[in-house]
């Protein structure tokens, strides 16, 4: 019988006090794992753990600033210590800042590098010993179309989530003899706080995304539960160094002709 369950298994989620963390983080919950994340500062992790509290998840928050090498050690052997070794690693944690390339400061750009791809390879690497050590591990990257497509004003996004996929298929190289299994998911335009403005009715941007995509509409967070839950379970025990791309159809449309 294929296995989609998760019981008995920690999870660690970055940057999981809400969006697609959240959304993801509370559909392995479902699945029996125990839930680990963390955040950038304490009110961020305070708000987090409430809303948890508020689905009745009993969440593990913790501030990190997974940029630290340091600081992301210190995390993984506190969690390894108060709740157990980590079985699943979601690399979720990220910003964008969209700037014209020509306007954008090489110091805005590495901060972006940073965050988006220098922290999953810091907090992989934490994790990984450990995944060795008890024979087997799944890694989650969150990956973008931007993973594979470029956009004005997002050069340093889309060379971090591009990086990202190369990163997501060298640890599944690297590692996948000793059984853990390092894939991506690539979110499409997903219901968000962030992309609340670009939402409203009438918004030219909001008519492109939606002409843009087969499935006709933006998707939502808890439309990223199911994929996530399939690749950090048994069922996906022979997948490795896959992006799946969860995105409406977009990477796979031309789009219309124009009338």
């Amino acid at each position: 019988m294929i296995n989609f369950r998760l019981d008995g298994k920690v999870a660690l989620i970055t940057g999981a006090s809400y969006g697609i963390g959240f959304a993801i983080a509370k559909g392995f919950s479902e699945a029996g794992a125990t839930i680990c994340f963390n955040d950038i500062n304490q009110e961020l992790v305070d708000k987090g753990l409430k809303a948890y509290e508020e689905v009745g998840i009993k969440a593990h928050g913790y501030v990190c600033d997974v940029t630290c090498e340091d600081a992301v050690n210190e995390l993984v052997k506190k969690i390894e210590e108060e709740v157990g070794v980590i079985d699943i690693l979601v690399n979720n944690a990220g910003i964008i800042k969209r700037i014209p390339m020509i306007e954008m400061a090489a110091s805005d750009f590495r901060k972006v590098i940073d965050v988006d791809l220098n922290a999953p390879f810091i907090v992989s690497k934490a994790v990984i010993p450990s995944m060795i050590k008890k024979g087997h591990g799944k890694i989650i990257n969150i990956c973008s179309m931007m993973s594979e497509l470029g956009r004005e004003t997002v050069s340093a996004y889309a060379a971090a989530k591009g990086g990202l996929k190369m990163l997501t298929r060298n640890i599944a190289s690297e590692y996948g003899e000793y059984n853990i299994q390092c894939n991506g998911i690539g979110p499409g335009y997903i219901e968000t706080p962030q992309t609340a403005p670009l939402r409203v009715e009438g918004h030219p941007f909001n008519s492109f995304i939606i002409s843009k995509t087969p499935a006709a509409r933006w998707g939502k967070t808890d439309d990223l539960m199911g994929p996530a839950i399939f690749l950090a379970s048994d069922a996906s025990n022979f997948v490795n160094g896959h992006i799946l791309y969860v995105d409406g159809g977009i990477l796979a449309y031309i789009g219309k002709q124009p009338k």
